[in-house]
């Protein structure tokens, strides 16, 4: 680190240094990673993919700002950061962007066309027709389209100041992380940890594709109570309530509690449904709620969770009614066999879930099996959190990843991370806790990485999912709908005795999960791998810790058995003036470029900076005035500093309010760098930004007559040097947050960049009380005040100011004497040692 002359622009301005330092650190190369041939001293950060579709919002700004914070601090600590950026650009929100950009559908049904020219984007919704395209297609598009958003993103992430090696950028749809992704899923699979099963699979039928458990969410939803009677062979009722009478013919039993006194004499008995007229068991199951509706319900194959696990458990027979596409299929379900029941059936058929609801309300009140009018109810009903519908439970064929039987050994690997803040681990606890099935990974859409999996098809062209073809590591990555396994000719695809591709992908978290094997060079690049991982630290939202957080301790648990990071650092969300989350769906989000270019980008940072590790945020343009305000006195007072006569050589620090300065911000240093090792940024930023308010306002002002001294004596040449040494300190405790004015009042006296120059550390005064400090505070804000109050400039003269307190805040006060008078331009300073409580008497000149 060495110093210049300094070279100090007339009139320092924060506006532009974001273009003009961008541009600077992208020419030298001053965040890109350079392997020191040591895992000690590498700091690898496994940074969030954000999802390539649309646009970045607010939320967006905040928390990726603390994670640029951290490596920031880290890289001036002497730390080689590897800070690698990806894009997430495969899954269901790149797949809705790209079919309302363009207005077109995948139909999978379809032929390629090689001449395929991307639609004109669709600028009002229904403006026209919604094109069909084949697979390849649309997979095209999807590639195109998240190409020129993941552009836009890198821009802006550059504007922020993030300091990522853009060199070493990926996509979870690029060609590596489809061979990390599917060298991975072969491996399970080969352990047996991952497998195939037909099973009741959670369905959004709006985007026709399974959901994982992790994906849920729970939302009120509005509905009716209808009491219904079955009947006993005596034809006498037997009333049981529910919220979903259209699932009456996929009823496969009646079910209460065991202890439920008022069934005891049903169970082991059987009972009719009414209109379809199938006889079903009543049977008993300790998940019966005695206190809900009529304390016996009917199981149905399948209306929620509740019925999976009474059908699992209790060996039920299935009775689907439910396409994928959330529509009554058109065969009725086995044991429907009577007339009456089938030809009621029948007029079902087709129907969405709500038209068949009300026409099974309709029969029962034609039946008389209704007994009252519905009763209007609001519950919660789980939806996929990106869906707009309730979900429905279909049997369906998916790919699983075991991770209910490693339940011990996650706990225990939560057990280890270390966690910030801390309290975030019970999220996590209560997870693998209550884990019920294990994970599905399948999904039945199109843009994503396949699974690497062909089926031999019979000759009656079924496919043998016993027996998958699968590839060899050294193809992948593979894509079954276009690639031909070893053995076969392309002609034999889906023809009887040839071969079909698996036509699912992975669900997006699959390949998430993988972020740091594949950010690292997992089995492509040794030497990385080995500096990098495991990585040191996981930055992310505390929603995801269910999904993201968890599958990636599973997999690296499961591939290589270890944590993929050491710390999780968990952020809040960004709310909305009512105190509501910001996200897309919500339509309540910000972008970020107008405050970019409104506050600068070093003011929005600090805005994210003084959002606490785990704690939502308000959204606040106050604070980014304010943080506005801090940058450009950082430049001002850098250009004051820098403004005195170097100090000469061989100067000291000899008066004491520069000692005693100097003594307090060793304790910021100390104070902030502590805090910054264990993530508290906000912290960190409290105490520095708390000192440096002092500097400007009380220790400038008290020390500029002597600094200005044209006699350079030994007092000015100690506030000379306590300046610089201040400053450098100043400058660089600050580079982290604010890195565009940092690097700007840093290049005027310095060669290099602040951001790779040394993290400071105390040692700048050998001696210096922090009462100086203090004192000196109260003093110069008593003669101020008196002025203020009496409507007078601050240069204006004060005729007398008596000091007069304990004997040692006098004497303290004494040993400044001379700055005080300096900088309340003081005639007269009286100090007299008396009483315990200290008194400050100021006596203005008159006008």
């Amino acid at each position: 680190m060495s110093e210049t002359t300094p070279n100090v622009p007339d009139r320092p301005v924060l506006d532009g240094l974001d273009a003009k330092w961008a541009e600077a650190w992208e020419q030298s190369g001053v965040y890109r990673f350079e392997a020191p041939g040591e895992r000690a001293a590498v700091f690898s950060i496994d940074t969030p993919p954000p999802t390539a579709s649309g646009s970045l919002h607010v939320g967006h700004v905040f928390s990726y700002t603390h994670t640029d914070i951290v490596a920031r601090f880290q890289r001036m600590r002497g730390k080689r950061v590897f800070y690698p950026m990806g894009w997430d650009d495969n899954g269901l929100p790149t797949e809705r962007r790209v079919q309302n950009y363009y207005g077109v559908r995948c139909e999978p049904s379809l032929p390629y066309d090689p001449d395929f020219v991307a639609p004109e984007p669709v600028m009002k919704k229904g403006e026209r027709p919604v094109k069909d395209i084949s697979r390849r297609n649309f997979i095209e598009l999807c590639e195109v389209l998240t190409a020129e958003d993941e552009k836009a993103f890198e821009q802006t992430w550059k504007r922020l100041g993030l300091s990522v090696d853009w060199s070493r950028t990926y996509t979870t749809i690029g060609g590596h992380a489809r061979r990390v992704s599917q060298r991975a899923f072969l491996r399970l699979l080969k352990r047996g940890e991952a497998y195939q099963a037909e099973a009741p699979t959670l369905w959004d039928v709006g985007f026709r594709t399974a959901v994982a458990q992790a994906e849920l969410e729970d939302r009120e939803y509005a509905g009716a109570w209808h009491r219904i009677a079955f009947h006993k062979p005596d034809g006498s009722p037997v009333y049981i309530e529910t919220t979903r009478p259209e699932l009456l013919p996929a009823c496969v039993a009646l079910i209460a509690h065991p202890d439920d006194e008022r069934y005891q004499g049903l169970f082991g008995s059987t009972v009719t449904s009414p209109v379809f007229g199938v006889e079903v068991p009543v049977v008993a199951h300790p998940a019966a709620e005695m206190d809900r509706g009529a304390g016996i319900a009917m199981c149905c194959t399948f209306g929620d969770l509740t019925d999976v696990q009474w059908w699992r458990e209790l060996k039920l027979p299935t009775r689907t009614i439910i396409g994928r596409d959330g529509r009554i299929l058109p065969e009725p379900p086995a044991g429907l066999d009577g007339e009456a029941g089938r030809k009621a059936y029948a007029e079902l058929v087709g129907a969405t879930v709500h038209t068949a609801r009300e026409r099974v309300v309709g029969m029962l009140r034609d039946s008389g099996d209704l007994d009252g009018e519905p009763r209007k109810t609001v519950r919660p009903v789980k939806f996929f959190e990106k869906g707009d519908k309730p979900l429905e439970i279909v049997s369906s064929r998916q790919w699983f990843i075991r991770s209910v039987e490693h339940q011990d050994v996650m706990l225990r690997r939560g057990a280890e991370l270390q966690w910030h803040p801390a309290y975030m681990k019970a999220r996590y606890d209560d997870w693998v806790r209550g884990l019920n099935g294990d994970w599905l990974v399948s999904r039945q859409r199109f843009f994503g990485v396949p699974f690497p999996v062909w089926y031999p098809l019979d000759e009656s062209g079924e496919p043998d999912y016993a027996a998958p073809i699968l590839p060899t590591e050294d193809m992948l990555p593979i894509d079954p709908s276009s690639d031909t396994p070893q053995g076969y000719t392309p002609e034999q695809r889906d023809q009887p005795g040839g071969f079909t591709g698996d036509p699912d992908v992975m669900d997006t978290w699959a390949t998430s999960s993988l972020t740091p094997q594949i950010a690292c060079g997992w089995e492509e690049d040794p030497e990385l791998f080995a500096q990098t991982f495991p990585m040191d630290l996981r930055p992310q939202a505390h929603d995801i810790i269910r999904t993201w957080l968890f599958a990636t301790v599973l997999r690296a648990q499961l591939e290589n058995g270890t944590l993929p990071w050491y710390h999780a650092a968990i952020s809040g969300w960004i709310l909305d003036p009512d105190r509501k989350k910001m996200s897309k769906s919500k339509g309540n989000v910000v972008t970020p470029l107008g405050l970019l270019e409104q506050f600068s980008p070093d003011a929005v940072r600090y805005w994210a900076a003084n959002g606490r590790p785990g704690t939502d945020t308000a959204f606040d343009q106050g604070q980014m005035k304010i943080g506005r305000r801090l940058a450009t006195k950082l430049l001002n007072a850098s250009k004051f500093a820098l403004g005195f006569p170097e100090p000469a050589e061989g100067a000291e620090i000899t008066e004491a309010l520069d000692q005693a300065m100097l003594a307090a911000l060793d304790d910021v240093i100390r104070q902030a760098t502590e805090a910054l090792e264990n993530f508290e940024y906000t912290v960190a930023l409290e105490r520095i930004e708390r000192f440096f308010w002092f500097f400007c306002d009380d220790y400038l002002e008290l020390i500029k007559q002597r600094a200005y001294d044209e006699d350079g004596g030994a007092a000015t040449q100690s506030a000379r040097l306590a300046l610089r040494k201040a400053l450098s300190s100043l400058q660089r405790l600050f580079a982290p947050f604010l890195p565009f004015c940092t690097e700007e009042a840093w290049s005027w006296w310095h060669d290099g960049s602040v951001h790779t120059a040394s993290w400071p550390v105390p040692g700048g005064a050998v001696d210096g009380s922090p009462e100086v400090i203090t004192l000196a505070s109260t003093a110069i804000s008593a003669i101020r005040k008196a002025k203020s109050d009496a409507k007078r400039s601050m240069r204006s003269p004060v005729e007398s100011v008596r000091i007069a307190g304990p004997a040692g805040q006098v004497e303290t006060l004494n040993s400044i004497g001379g700055d005080l008078r300096a900088a309340g331009n003081v005639e007269a300073l009286e100090f007299t040692p008396e009483g315990e409580e200290l008194r400050i008497e100021v006596q203005l000149a008159e006008v």
